[in-house]
């Protein structure tokens, strides 16, 4: 009895340690060359905060932008504009897979080869404490612990579908 439970618990740690390896190689992944772009997805309007990749906010302030081509393209300039401003090569974008009204905007950005990433929203519910101790939430500060959790490496690589699919989805 006493090897089977030693085994078992052996199993797990080894488990453990797999795990933290994927989660520190999603670390080392960002660089401290990229621009780490968190987005509150919503229905009609998205919201985007930028962070280095030690998660100091770069902007300003957020930029809401809608569903639309036009807002995607918005979102485009606002990224070159803090790339350009920090002098940051590599960009990664995260976001909620929040119902189907991300996959238009997620697509966009892998079909112009840029790195999209997924948080579990619940993810993102624990850690809203994290940056200002209050549990309170708003879209530009979801947008940011977004983007906190993507530099801290709790994230999973978009992937995006078949053509049929994605038309279903939008």
């Amino acid at each position: 009895m006493m090897g089977l439970s030693t085994t078992h618990q052996g199993g797990a740690l080894t488990m453990k340690f797999k795990q933290n390896d994927k989660q520190n190689q999603r670390i080392e992944r960002i660089s401290t060359s990229h621009l780490v772009v968190g987005i509150d997805i919503a229905k009609e309007t998205h919201v985007a905060q930028a962070t280095n990749f030690r998660g100091i906010i770069l902007s300003k302030r957020h930029l809401s932008f809608s569903n639309t081509i036009e807002g995607f393209e918005k979102l485009e300039r606002w990224i070159d504009g803090l790339q350009q401003k920090h002098r940051l090569k590599g960009l990664i974008v995260g976001m909620e897979p929040t119902g189907h009204y991300g996959y238009n905007l997620a697509n966009w950005f892998a079909d112009k080869g840029k790195s999209v990433v997924m948080v579990n929203p619940a993810t993102t519910k624990r850690n809203k404490e994290n940056r200002d101790n209050s549990p309170s939430k708003s879209d530009p500060k979801d947008a940011l612990v977004i983007a906190d959790v993507v530099s801290r490496g709790f994230y999973y690589e978009y992937s995006q579908q078949a053509i049929v699919f994605q038309r279903l989805k939008t």
